[in-house]
């Protein structure tokens, strides 16, 4: 993010202490009402916060206006090491709508913006977590539960993701657990990890991912560190105007007591290297998921379709111990989501062990998930532990969005499964094309309502 100073008025001579607080800019908190259900009572309102993750903060030395991090680097005139950094920058409050494209449109809802232009600077994207209270997140246990919620991303192009997931932060951002360098906490939004094991996450633990730090190619605001911040992850809800998926990321099966953990250079990224390379000291990226368009059913979701994006509509999402299942309801009617059509996969839509096995048999790839526990790491891993919820808008820089609504692998056009989406040609899903083409992407998400399962949505 590119920062303008000149109408900042600075107050120095802060305390000393790591991954420090500024006052600069008031940290004034967006409301958020949600509702927690119950089958016999119905819903109740529970007023909530949000809060813009430490990895969006305008990051400065405590002392002076002197930048700390600078576009996708280290400004090494605002700190110059690990320690430097870890013990001399200050993360700052947040201009929520002006900076970030983050509004409450009521009481209930709340709006990113794809893109938003300040004064002579911009910002792309922006993560938000939700908070029981200023100073700790909500967390929800899904075991035997349900998540619903109201969406609208009618404008929402392709190569953008809007994300619903949720992953186990510490609910207090990681201050009881590095008293030592978090003096920020989950008030502004540290803490941050999941299952692509980020390197490009800036502080880790409380201390600065100086080491190593290289700027991104072709994403201006990012770059990468030596570490990586690893913890499973369920995504409730990848998508966008043209395609949607669900799934869920195991970790290291013997990691499955440390829900976050730090991986190193190589050992995030393996991934990357090769997709035939083994080895499970990074999390499962791809995840077990079900897109019902890459399961072969075309006609179910975009505009004009079964679920007519173009007008909001009704997600709800339901985990037992042998199923995660979903189904959607737009104008009263509830729809739910298509079995797969390919031969060998079972006969019934959602997540399960049997599907997890068997699609990676099916379309032919890695099975990462066995590698990292399997079923039974999801259910331990992801069900029996409390998780923060966690939404964004955002862009790839790595694999464009294409595992989302077009083709990936994108030179493979014969294997099935391959075609996620309609997103075609390719070339536009690139985010230095959907930046300048889309900016005005706007996903509202509102109506968020948790229970058990049968609580949370009522339909005829």
């Amino acid at each position: 993010m590119r920062w303008s100073l000149l109408t900042i008025v600075l107050s120095l001579g802060l305390p000393a202490a790591a991954q420090q607080v500024g006052n600069l800019q008031e940290e004034i908190h967006p409301r958020l009402q949600w509702r927690r259900c119950s089958v016999e009572e119905g819903c109740e309102a529970v007023n909530g916060e949000l809060t813009l993750d430490a990895n969006y903060r305008w990051m400065h030395r405590v002392d002076s206006y002197k930048d700390c991090y600078t576009g996708n680097d280290w400004n090494t005139q605002g700190c110059n090491s690990t320690e430097d950094c870890t013990n001399n920058c200050a993360l700052e409050g947040a201009v929520y709508p002006d900076w970030y494209g983050i509004r409450t449109p009521s009481k209930d809802s709340v709006s990113l913006r794809f893109r938003t232009n300040y004064g002579f600077a911009y910002n792309v994207g922006s993560r938000i977590f939700l908070m029981e209270s200023r100073t700790r997140y909500q967390t929800f246990t899904l075991r035997d539960h349900e998540l619903a919620f109201d969406v609208d991303l009618s404008t929402v192009a392709c190569g953008i993701n809007s994300a619903l997931y949720l992953v186990p932060m510490d609910s207090d951002g990681g201050v009881a657990r590095y008293p030592d360098t978090n003096a920020a906490g989950a008030e502004y939004g540290t803490g941050y990890c999941d299952a692509t094991c980020p390197r490009w996450v800036r502080f880790l633990g409380g201390r600065a991912n100086f080491e190593g730090w290289t700027p991104s190619e072709t994403d201006e605001f990012s770059g990468e560190g030596d570490y990586g911040a690893c913890c499973p992850q369920f995504s409730v809800w990848n998508g966008n105007a043209h395609s949607f998926a669900m799934s869920t990321h195991t970790c290291p099966y013997e990691k499955k007591e440390k829900p976050t953990y730090f991986c190193y250079r190589n050992e995030c990224d393996y991934h990357y290297i090769s997709p035939d390379e083994r080895g499970n000291s990074a999390c499962d990226l791809n995840g077990c998921s079900y897109n019902p368009y890459r399961m072969g059913t075309r006609d179910f979701y975009g505009e004009g379709k079964t679920i007519d994006t173009a007008s909001k509509f009704t997600v709800a999402t339901q985990w037992t111990e042998d199923r995660v299942t979903q189904f959607l309801v737009q104008n009263g009617h509830k729809f739910d989501v298509p079995a797969p059509v390919w031969e060998g996969l079972p006969p019934e839509a959602g997540l399960s062990r049997d599907m997890c096995d068997m699609q990676r048999i099916v379309f032919e790839e890695r099975d990462g998930m066995a590698e990292n526990g399997g079923w039974a790491a999801h259910v331990s891993q992801v069900l029996d532990q409390p998780m923060v919820l966690v939404l964004s808008i955002g862009a790839d820089h790595k694999r464009w969005n294409l595992w989302l609504d077009s083709r990936y692998p994108p030179y493979d056009p014969e294997k099935i499964g391959m075609d996620r989406g309609d997103c075609f040609p390719i070339e536009e899903n690139d985010p230095q094309v959907v930046k300048n083409l889309h900016p005005d992407s706007t996903v509202v998400w509102s109506n968020i309502r948790y229970g058990p399962i049968g609580s949370t949505v009522k339909v005829d």
